[in-house]
């Protein structure tokens, strides 16, 4: 029952995104080792034709290596298969963290995808799928889009938020972020755009993936984005770029707020000074 529980965990945590997941008991005997095969739909299949590549299994085997053991040959129609010791998982808090380690191996999958999808840039032997938006979802609720094209990628970030004010803040906020990368001194940083309506790349998707409050933010990434160490980085900053900007009008928020205040104070003491009784 305790393995079970602990079991629902992770597929909750992995049932948020497009991952496809498997769990199979070995056997009756070896109640203790759970099998677990994930699968998430390539973006690129001409780039991944034999499954993960193998930067992704080393980090993948990394995860709690005295727990977490991958199957040399993975559960057919899946990626990945993991063998899980539960006889080995530790209590109470750190057993928590460590579900939560496992739960992770999506986003390290989809991260993986991702660097394929940009390194590939500008390769003449990969003409599959051009111009094709290809859905892509890290964080629950907010998918986004990457776009290939001979010479760059482009990724569109529909944008939604819960609170007009929010709205408000985000989209001055996008409208400063268009005018600092379009000046000389970001000239290197990846072209951006924001738009309140879908932009032309998008047509034909889902309504639903199109129904925003907040319009369209797109980034331009070309082949010097991607050189080297700025690979990892520009993966980072689009699958992160949902999170920066709820981060940047929380924070918005809460100065304004905190001004606020402060300019009722000062007018209450005004206003207490002026009629005080002398």
């Amino acid at each position: 029952m305790k393995n079970q529980r602990r079991l629902i965990t992770i597929y909750m945590n992995l049932g948020l995104s497009n991952i496809i997941f498997s769990v199979a008991q070995a056997s009756v005997s070896d109640s203790q080792n759970i099998y677990l095969s994930l699968s998430t739909p390539p973006i690129l299949p001409e780039v991944l034709p034999n499954g993960l590549p193998q930067s992704t299994l080393q980090a993948v085997k990394k995860v709690h290596p005295d727990i977490v053991e991958v199957v040399e040959h993975p559960e057919e129609g899946f990626q990945l298969t993991l063998k899980l010791n539960f006889a080995k998982l530790p209590h109470r808090r750190d057993c928590i963290k460590v579900i939560s380690d496992i739960s992770s191996l999506q986003a390290v999958i989809l991260s993986s995808q991702l660097k394929e999808t940009l390194w590939s840039l500008g390769s003449r032997d990969i003409s599959h799928g051009m111009y094709k938006p290809i859905k892509l979802v890290y964080h629950p609720r907010e998918p986004f889009f990457v776009i290939r094209m001979p010479e760059k990628t482009t990724a569109i970030f529909p944008m939604r938020f819960r609170d007009d004010s929010d709205v408000i803040l985000a989209t001055a906020f996008f409208q400063e972020l268009m005018d600092v990368g379009s000046s000389s001194a970001w000239a290197k940083a990846p072209p951006c755009t924001w738009s309140p309506i879908p932009p032309p790349e998008l047509r034909g998707e889902p309504f639903q993936d199109l129904s925003t409050n907040g319009g369209f933010v797109s980034f331009d990434i070309f082949s010097r984005h991607v050189e080297g160490t700025r690979l990892d980085k520009t993966v980072w900053s689009l699958l992160n770029f949902y999170a920066y900007v709820k981060y940047h009008v929380k924070c918005t928020r809460g100065f304004i707020q905190r001004r606020m205040r402060k300019r009722l104070e000062i007018l209450a003491e005004a206003i207490n000074l002026h009629y005080k009784v002398p």
